[in-house]
């Protein structure tokens, strides 16, 4: 299995689970980043997501470890350890061991998922993870859509960046999709780690024509590598989350959720039927993407057709601030750098 040319820890936040995986009194088992990690949730409703090995004897606390209350009991020497990582009890001992401590997580929920702020160098969160509701700012809230539906693929050979490129490449609905869609950008704003890109749907006739929907359109939100939503409408009104998050130095998590919007006055079991097989189809159309990417090989620098070269060269060019070394890997500029140094 091939290391990919890019880092496999960048800096973002990144899905490690849905929130319904983790009932209050539950400990989660998962890898991401090469770390084992466990995520719990509390008496209180609060998700806690930390390294999974116990500061103790190491006894990995996602096999027999116990939430009791606000904490997380280890199951070989009852050892407790709080929602910050540090241990506050020793049963046989009349004080905690104040000098170890468990790395944690930032965590937020939304999206009916968990998020884990990921950074090598321990930096606090700078943005935000984006909502599939709020920012768009439209009102709107999940009781406008029917239930989201999930794809979930592990252990990929692909990595987070590959997804969001997706965003700029107008020219594969044509050959991987089949569909006669062209998009036409109506915004790149790629000035924050938060970026955006806006597009209407332009259909090609049979005759090269081209013809344009302008009631159709996409709106899409990046926030960071980890995580792309995007709010659709025009011919159906949908939303979608795509979250890829690293699980060690070859391989991605791949997560993908579909909201399909209720229409008032028609919100039948039939209608539920049509929504949730237009979702479907909106799930296998990213599972080709997903065939494309699991054998991609990372171009660098890329050929790219003079009418790529804008979306392209932004959004590489935005991504090199989520990698530690500001590059990201990219052999041409680590080349670049050599030669300076």
């Amino acid at each position: 299995m091939a290391k990919p040319p890019l880092s496999m820890k960048p800096t973002g936040w990144f899905q490690v689970a849905w929130s319904d995986e983790i009932a209050v009194g539950h400990v989660h088992t998962m890898t991401y980043f090469g770390q084992e990690m466990v995520a719990w949730r509390a008496e209180s409703g609060a998700v806690t997501v930390m390294n999974a090995y116990c500061e103790h004897l190491g006894a990995h606390l996602g096999f027999g470890g116990k939430v009791v209350g606000e904490v997380l009991q280890c199951p070989f020497h009852g050892w407790q350890w709080s929602r910050e990582g540090r241990n506050v009890c020793i049963p046989y001992q009349d004080r905690p061991n104040r000098g170890r401590r468990i790395k944690t997580y930032p965590v937020v929920e939304r999206n009916e998922s968990v998020y884990i702020w990921h950074d090598v160098d321990g930096r606090e969160p700078f943005f935000e993870a984006p909502d599939i509701f709020s920012d768009f700012h439209d009102g709107s809230s999940s009781a406008d859509y029917y239930p989201q539906q999930r794809l979930f693929r592990q252990r990929l050979e692909m990595h987070p960046q590959y997804v969001l490129e997706n965003g700029v490449d107008f020219a594969h609905f044509k050959y991987v999709h089949q569909t006669p869609i062209v998009p036409v950008f109506t915004r790149h704003d790629f000035a924050q780690p938060v970026s955006f890109v806006d597009f209407t749907i332009t259909f090609e006739g049979d005759d090269n024509q081209k013809i344009e929907d302008i009631d159709s359109r996409v709106e899409a939100i990046n926030g960071g590598l980890g995580i792309a939503v995007t709010k659709s409408w025009g011919m159906i009104d949908n939303r979608t989350i795509s979250a890829i998050t690293p699980v060690d130095e070859a391989t991605s998590d791949v997560r993908f959720m579909v909201y399909i919007g209720r229409t008032p006055g028609k919100d039948s079991e039939r209608a539920e039927t049509k929504a949730r097989e237009f979702g479907h189809e909106v799930i296998r159309q990213f599972e080709q993407d997903i065939e494309i990417w699991r054998h991609q090989r990372y171009s660098d620098p890329p050929a790219l057709a003079p009418a790529e070269y804008e979306g392209f060269t932004a959004i590489r060019n935005w991504a090199k601030q989520f990698y530690p070394d500001g590059i990201g890997g990219s052999a041409a500029e680590v080349y670049a750098a050599s030669e300076k140094g």
